[in-house]
């Protein structure tokens, strides 16, 4: 792009081609006056614009001393908003803001005192770990530097357990300091709002940030910290436990006539009035008449409402806390393992909704009253209830629809003095275009990179801001995506919608898990041979956890997010799916890697076609990865298994004869059996090595010869029938996991089936099954916790 002149004092400059026709505009961002003012830039821009229709028309033009043509007639209101941001889009304004002018201010003070705030926040403690502490640190991190010139000028403190520090865990690397807290489960670390307080206090922290998880929904931890003076970065204990209860929340929705599904609280209405400015609370009395206290209780309120139902836990999430249960006769079951999943939190029951999409809301309040949202986001694609695929904006509903949700979460929000980030969901029905309340989540999505991506806007700089009592139009993101300039003070009519900004592209966000998705997603722990992830022009993602690391026992089963940007939501799709094939990782744990990436070449999600219990119908079909060649898997673990007894036993064999022994020459056998067994089949094969890299592969008087090399990382590379292959193998308890170019394949080893193993490693809850009680094949014998979610284990054999 050409660059403005010292001498040249307009703010644009046209350039012409060979064939004279416009082709870029360049802006003189120092220049005093703004955008908005710039009536003649706004016009000429709008007649040469790719994005306008009026682009060949000569007739209402003047010809300059320069030779650039200038519009005669001034732009309408109506076009105008629409021409800046063509502007800005253009000038890159909306793809980034480190191109923007300085505030000139180097210290937290001096952007309170500029920008109206009311508390300085110059050193922050993170009350959580995983990705949720990558994602704030590297978030301020950036605004920090976009703002001060220095990415370090925000302080932050960080917890870190023994699990996590063995793990080394991505987070601890971006804190400035660690604090050691005890190990072991959420409420003893990161859920401790007692040992958050006083970290807070012993560290000399202005604020609190709780991330997403443990104690993030928790009005307690706002609640003490107010007390001690510390800030608490988000809602005031008051409107969290009003809105982030899901029961409490439930009720203020319908009492505001959004519609909710039929719940055990359905008769409860509050006498709300809008006109008497004052905040909502629920009434404990009232609160405790929604509640389910036991399993038999809720079987009669089950029955009323009507089978199937769910069955909640009001301060469960992400997956915990929630079943559903479709007849008396399993309500008990899961009924226990909600109150095992989150111990004391209260129950209730909802009416389970058949063929709808969930779709969500992102809101953002100050501490003046201002509320707004930041469009929609269509999160469907789940199994048990957690979000696996997130998308923004939702495109499945109407405009008029998507504004009324986008109104309905502003009321709410303001009926309780909301403050700070939140998340309204919703459930939607395409069929009717009906959307009933589902729950608001007092806190940062773990999806909100989805809206950031659509509106440039930096959602924990945001926090941080509205925590130091900066108002939203004083916000610079904030200020970009209502089109005003970035540094002005003057107010923004957040309600006239007129002024409504519009999504940039579509952005499409994939869940990496350590699960098993052929097994019914469990979870799983361990060690992380290789992770690999090749960022793109429009593919971003984080991962708590690097190639020297792990994960433990008490850590969440997502350790990565990857999203994707494209102009339209096929664009967003298929970066998103060339994203994920070029991702590797490799450990003791499964990851759902290759089963995102079918979800996403599927006709129905392709088309848009999904609900939410799509996911689950699919994993009661049995639904399967893309597969390797079956005949190349079975060489390829055969060589494998063959080649790490032949370099065991060169091993054994040459340590003995340094020992001064010599063992038997059968030791050093250059041939052995390898049986594999893949969907109840035995195969049997003969591997003989006749070369550094040659390999002979028997099998019913078939033969392969191949070429086969160890490589540094633990890998094979295979020379075979012309193409080459990369393959690396995991041998677990009861199976060898063969990995062919990032195509899984699982060969089971002989076992006894009387003996019953766990999968993975976890905490025992219950046998389900006497001893010495008859069992059938399939029936569930244990209920086991692993990484806080709790799974069924099931005997594979009718038996005793």
């Amino acid at each position: 792009m050409t660059s403005v002149s010292e001498e040249q004092k307009s703010p644009s400059k046209i350039l012409q081609n060979g064939n004279q026709q416009i082709s870029k505009v360049q802006f003189h961002l120092d220049d005093s006056r703004h955008i908005d003012d710039n009536h003649e830039l706004l016009d000429e821009f709008h007649e040469y614009s790719p994005y306008s229709n009026n682009n060949s028309s000569s007739s209402s033009m003047n010809s300059t001393t320069n030779g650039t043509t200038l519009p005669k007639t001034l732009l309408n209101n109506e076009n105008r908003l629409m021409t800046k941001r063509s502007i800005r889009k253009m000038s890159g304004l909306t793809v980034g803001t480190n191109g923007l002018r300085s505030l000139n201010v180097t210290t937290p003070k001096e952007l309170c005192d500029l920008l109206g705030g009311s508390r300085v926040i110059s050193k922050i403690l993170i009350a959580n770990n995983g990705i949720a502490a990558v994602k704030c640190m590297r978030s301020i991190r950036r605004w920090s530097y976009e703002m001060y010139r220095h990415e370090h000028t925000i302080k932050f403190v960080a917890m870190v357990t023994p699990e996590d520090m063995k793990a080394n865990a991505e987070y601890i690397r971006y804190a400035d300091h660690y604090v050691n807290v005890q190990g072991g489960p959420s409420h003893m670390n990161y859920s401790n709002c007692e040992l958050i307080l006083d970290i807070a206090k012993r560290f000399l922290v202005e604020a609190v940030w709780a991330g997403w998880g443990h104690a993030s929904e928790n009005p307690r931890l706002p609640e003490l910290l107010h007390r001690h003076g510390i800030i608490f970065i988000g809602p005031s204990e008051q409107a969290m436990w009003a809105l982030g209860d899901k029961i409490a929340s439930t009720i203020i929705a319908q009492s505001a006539n959004v519609r909710t599904l039929p719940w055990s609280g359905s008769h409860l209405k509050l006498d709300w009035n809008e006109k008497d400015h004052e905040h909502i609370h629920v009434p404990m009395d009232i609160y405790e008449k929604a509640c389910v206290t036991d399993a038999k209780e809720g079987v009669e309120i089950a029955s009323r409402i009507g089978f199937p139902v769910m069955i909640k836990a009001s301060e469960g999430g992400g997956g915990k806390g929630i079943r559903k249960a479709t007849n008396r006769d399993e309500f008990e079951t899961f009924f226990r393992q909600v109150q095992t999943e989150v111990p004391g939190s209260p129950i209730f029951l909802m009416k389970y909704a058949h063929s709808c999409r969930h779709l969500e809301v992102q809101i953002l309040a100050d501490q003046s009253g201002q509320a707004i949202s930041l469009f929609g986001r269509d999160c469907s694609i789940q199994r048990r209830h957690q979000k696996i695929i997130e998308e923004a904006p939702a495109i499945i509903a109407p405009p008029e629809i998507l504004e009324q949700m986008e109104k309905a979460a502003v009321r709410l929000a303001k009926m309780v003095g909301y403050v700070s980030a939140g998340t309204i969901e919703y459930l939607y029905n395409p069929s009717d275009q009906t959307f009933f309340f589902l729950e608001l989540n007092p806190r940062l999505q773990v999806e909100h990179p989805c809206t950031e991506m659509i509106t440039d806007v930096n959602l924990p700089a945001c926090q941080l801001q509205i925590a130091m009592g900066i108002s939203l139009h004083r916000i610079k993101d904030i200020r970009l995506l209502y089109d005003e300039d970035p540094f002005d003070t003057t107010p923004i009519d957040f309600d006239n919608p007129r002024n409504k900004p519009q999504p940039r592209g579509h952005a499409i966000a994939a869940r990496i898990t350590s699960e098993n998705p052929n097994e019914g997603f469990k979870p799983s722990s361990g060690t992380v041979e290789e992770l690999t992830f090749r960022s793109r022009q429009n593919v971003w993602g984080y991962f708590s956890i690097s190639s020297s690391g792990g994960l433990h026992e008490f850590a969440d089963s997502q350790f990565g997010h990857v999203f994707s940007h494209g102009e339209t939501r096929e664009d967003a799709r298929e970066n998103l799916a060339v994203a994920l094939k070029e991702l590797s990782i490799r450990g003791d744990f499964h990851s759902t890697v290759e089963i995102l990436i079918c979800l996403l070449e599927t006709d129905d999600y392709v088309n848009n076609t999904v609900q939410t219990s799509w996911l689950d119908g699919l994993i009661a079909q049995h639904f399967q990865t893309e597969k390797p060649n079956i005949m190349l898997s079975i060489v390829c673990g055969a060589i494998h298994v063959a080649d790490e007894i032949f370099r065991n036993n060169f091993q054994n064999f040459r340590s003995s004869l340094e020992r001064g022994q010599i063992l038997p020459m059968n030791t050093l056998s250059i041939s052995h059996q390898v049986e594999l067994i893949y969907e109840h089949i035995k195969y049997k094969l003969q591997v003989t090595q006749c070369g550094p890299s040659c390999f002979f592969v028997l099998m019913n008087d078939s033969y392969v010869e191949l070429e086969a090399n160890r490589m540094k990382d633990g890998g094979i590379l295979l020379n075979l029938d012309g193409a080459s292959y990369l393959t690396f193998m995991k041998e677990e308890v009861d199976s060898y996991r063969i990995i062919v170019n990032n195509k899984t394949c699982v060969f089971q080893k002989e076992n006894d089936p009387s003996i019953l193993r766990s999968p993975s490693a976890g905490k025992l809850l219950h046998f389900t099954i006497e001893d010495g009680g008859a069992i059938e094949a399939g029936q569930v014998y244990a209920e086991l916790e692993v990484m806080k979610m709790v799974t069924e284990l099931r005997c594979p054999l009718k038996g005793q």
